[in-house]
């Protein structure tokens, strides 16, 4: 049995915008995706989340994203592998310097949005962020999709010279592949708290999960991705926490 970290987005809030419940879900998660400005947050909700972070003994990572805080990095944009490789360098260099400024580190990249959707299914796309990954550090993992079959993107972090962690998501459906459904259709999030605690066990289990064409899928996930962004889910990730270590 295999226990995956767990990891939340965090730091979205912008300016007198509040987005999530950072300081609820914190004590309970692993690893903080903390967004780096250019779809969610600002300078000084960076730093509050680094600090937040940091009080709880958790993971820091970078959360970048294409530049798109009206869609909050969630459309895709026709952006040149150079024009990624750079933007990724520009949000990891701002995190880092305020990890540095409370005493802390990055421990891993994970993109975000369509940014995150985009490289799962576009190997160019995929090696500009691993260039960018390993051109600030290489011994930062790269955190992406876990899906049915996983050696294109191995092949992709051996010929960069950075490591993987692969992830799953407690409350989205997968397609037969291993990717997520878009949130468009039926089934893509889970809004019962039953549901996203029986499949984040099945994860932990290395259990099959159902996709949707009905197949079982095995995903083997170092990482399982747990969302704080009302009450209930606080109330869900509380349960996820607890219920993985006791297994």
């Amino acid at each position: 049995m295999h226990k995956p970290r767990l990891n939340c987005d965090m730091g979205e809030s912008f300016g007198a915008w509040t987005m999530g419940m950072d300081e609820a879900v914190m004590p309970y998660v692993d690893c903080a995706n903390i967004a780096c400005g250019f779809h969610a947050s600002d300078p000084s909700i960076m730093r509050r989340t680094v600090a937040l972070a940091v009080n709880h003994d958790v993971m820091i990572g970078a959360h970048p994203a294409y530049p798109d805080l009206v869609g909050f990095g969630r459309r895709s944009m026709n952006c040149s592998g150079q024009e990624v490789e750079d933007m990724l360098l520009y949000q990891l260099g701002a995190l880092e310097a305020i990890c540095r400024a409370e005493g802390a580190t990055l421990s891993y990249v994970k993109p975000h949005g369509a940014l995150y959707n985009d490289m799962m299914r576009q190997p160019a796309l995929l090696r500009a962020v691993m260039r960018a990954v390993a051109a600030f550090d290489a011994s930062l993992p790269l955190m992406l999709l876990a899906r049915r079959d996983n050696r294109e993107a191995q092949s992709l972090a051996a010929e960069q010279g950075i490591h993987l962690w692969f992830e799953a998501f407690a409350d989205r459906g997968y397609d037969a592949d291993g990717y997520l459904l878009p949130r468009s259709q039926p089934g893509a999030v889970h809004p019962d708290a039953e549901q996203i605690l029986a499949q984040a066990l099945t994860f932990a289990r290395g259990e099959p999960l159902a996709a949707s064409d009905g197949s079982d899928l095995y995903l083997q996930a170092d990482s399982l991705c747990v969302h704080g962004d009302n009450a209930e889910s606080v109330a869900v990730v509380a349960h996820i926490r607890a219920a993985m270590d006791a297994l």
